[in-house]
């Protein structure tokens, strides 16, 4: 039965506790399809990720839905409307993982809409639009070094130059394909871009401390940021660490480390974040001068241009300091994404949801990008966080609560009730 489009469950109320459960189970039980038995560690078209899936479709199967894998190797289920002429929501996220990684990174986002389904298959309740769920394989691109190649490949722009991959042990990414049972010769019949999907909900951990320190346990996205990361090299003189007084070396470490300084004073400042992650010293040697540093620098903003501003002024402040220094600075950029801002309809029935079902809202960008990202090239998408234990991620010590979880639920509970009122 469908519900009344002017009555809601008393979300409040209502005992999700099982479905809490049985997501938190979930998430254990296919932590088990691990490359490593220290943390997780599951990429792209393995074995795994190929075992991963068949768990996740027979639950998807158990909750009343269709189930396929596209030529990508994303695993979708569908919850079928009465009308089979009927347009989709789509609500999921990735599968695979980070080595030595956590299990609810991306996995989350799809056991909880699974169990969402569950339990309206339970109630015998309908929707006007079909409900599909996608596990994407490949979002972390740690097998093949590419990011999003599965909600790429959905929005019809699978890259021609992919072709061409190759993983650490040197398997092609056509290769890993047709092992995986799939073609690259037919992965444009992944794309949904003719279907008009209505829009896209992402579900995910927080990766971050703002839920926790709020002590709420769901949050609104509202966008999530564009990045882009660089490369600096600074070419000093090496030279003896005896024998070359202190006002006569070009120290290219110390000349990056006050480089590596007036980033963070700089990206503080002017409201980005901004991130020193990797250092080469070259030699590397106790008793040698560094001649040679480089370091990467990963830069993100919700607003772009704000982001490229400090970029520039970045360029000059680190300029001067290797004209002091009398090295010298080049930059080389090595990603870029550009920011995506979540639908303002849709973040409005997810803040709906969450006052609906009794908890306080706030909203909140995401500075880690999602899969979400990619489908905001063909249809409307929104983002819903849930609190996660100290803010980590990628890593095994990842937690999250199941009162959590049922929380999440009973917003997605409102959010499909919402969404189809605001259809009628």
């Amino acid at each position: 039965m469908p519900w009344e489009s002017t009555v809601a469950p008393d979300i409040k109320n209502l005992d999700m506790s099982d479905y809490a459960q049985q997501v938190f189970s979930r998430c254990d039980a296919l932590a088990l399809h691990s490359q490593s038995y220290e943390g997780m560690d599951r990429r792209y078209l393995t074995p795994e990720h190929s075992m991963a899936n068949l768990q996740v479709a027979q639950w998807m199967a158990s909750a009343g839905m269709e189930t396929w894998v596209d030529q990508a190797g994303n695993q979708w289920g569908r919850y079928a409307a009465p009308d089979p002429d009927a347009k989709s929501f789509v609500m999921g996220s990735h599968i695979d993982t980070v080595p030595n990684g956590g299990i609810y990174d991306g996995i989350l986002g799809i056991i909880l809409p699974i169990s969402l389904v569950q339990y309206l298959y339970d109630n015998d309740i309908k929707l006007p639009f079909h409900l599909e769920i996608v596990a994407f394989g490949d979002e972390e691109g740690t097998r093949f070094g590419t990011t999003l190649l599965g909600s790429r490949a959905i929005t019809g722009l699978w890259q021609q130059q992919w072709s061409g991959l190759i993983d650490a042990q040197g398997v092609t990414i056509e290769d890993a394909l047709k092992n995986f049972g799939c073609d690259i010769n037919r992965v444009n019949e992944a794309s949904r871009l003719k279907d008009k999907i209505l829009g896209f909900l992402e579900t995910h951990i927080e990766q971050g401390p703002v839920l926790e320190a709020e002590h709420i346990p769901v949050g609104t996205v509202s966008g999530i940021a564009g990045a882009k990361r660089f490369t600096l090299k600074i070419l000093g003189e090496a030279g003896h660490a005896g024998t070359v007084p202190m006002n006569m070396r070009t120290d290219a470490l110390v000349a990056a480390a006050e480089m590596i300084q007036a980033i963070e004073e700089v990206a503080s400042e002017l409201g980005v974040v901004a991130t020193v992650g990797k250092i080469t010293n070259y030699p590397n040697a106790v008793n040698v001068i560094p001649g040679e540093v480089q370091f990467t620098l990963d830069i993100r903003s919700e607003i772009d241009s704000r982001r490229d501003t400090v970029i520039e002024i970045l360029q000059q402040v680190l300029g001067q300091v290797s004209e002091k220094r009398k090295v010298t600075l080049e930059w080389k950029m090595t990603h870029s994404a550009k920011a995506v801002a979540c639908d303002a309809k849709l973040q409005h029935l997810v803040s709906n949801s969450i006052n609906a079902a009794g908890y306080r809202q706030i909203s909140l960008p995401s500075g880690a990008g999602h899969d979400a990202m990619a489908l905001a090239d063909i249809c409307p998408v929104a983002m819903l966080f849930v609190r996660c234990e100290k803010g980590i991620s990628h890593h095994p010590a990842e937690s999250v609560l199941v009162e959590d979880i049922e929380a999440a639920l009973k917003v997605l509970v409102n959010f499909v009730v919402f969404y189809q009122q605001q259809l009628d």
